[in-house]
């Protein structure tokens, strides 16, 4: 029996009260579904759930590429140069200097013990500087500024609520 021929016989009706099937094509499969010759009936929700893990899957490495900031590129590393910073004198002092900050935010270390010395880096473009205040019971103190091992300045404070302050002008690669 030739292919064509199956066809038409599996579209004749079964019984003589059921509507004659006009397309040859078609034929009722065991679940009640038309489905088409030679298909099984469930190859579309096969291929459909198919298609739905793929766009997820899809979707899921798309968000992951957004999302993941891993990879992202480092800023580039600030230049710095040496700054040594010594604070002498007696008695309890608050000194406040610039270290590796690139905002140009101080550090600030309240009743410090005297003699201090920091040597830190200082981004390139900054200016460095320290300063000293003595508290309430005065006495004296002195401040010095250092770039690259060269000394730049000097300060002194005396008495109560004495102030020194010691700065350089902004840091370049020459010093």
């Amino acid at each position: 029996m030739s292919p064509k021929e199956f066809a038409e016989e599996s579209a004749a009706p079964e019984n003589a009260n059921a509507p004659e099937n006009t397309n040859a094509a078609e034929v009722e499969n065991d679940g009640g579904a038309v489905g088409a010759v030679g298909g099984d009936g469930g190859g579309g929700r096969a291929g459909l759930v198919i298609a739905a893990v793929l766009l997820l899957a899809c979707g899921g490495l798309v968000g992951y590429g957004l999302l993941d900031t891993e990879d992202e590129p480092e800023p580039p590393a600030t230049r710095t140069a040496a700054v040594t910073y010594e604070v002498t004198g007696d008695g309890p002092a608050e000194i406040s200097y610039l270290g590796r900050d690139t905002d140009g935010a101080a550090t600030v270390i309240r009743d410090a013990e005297l003699p201090w010395k920091r040597t830190v880096q200082v981004p390139l473009g900054q200016a460095p500087t320290v300063a000293v205040v003595l508290g309430e019971k005065g006495g004296q103190a002195a401040c010095t500024l250092a770039v690259r091992g060269k000394h730049l300045q000097s300060a002194t404070a005396a008495g109560e609520f004495g102030r020194a302050t010691c700065a350089a002008g902004q840091l370049s690669d020459g010093g």
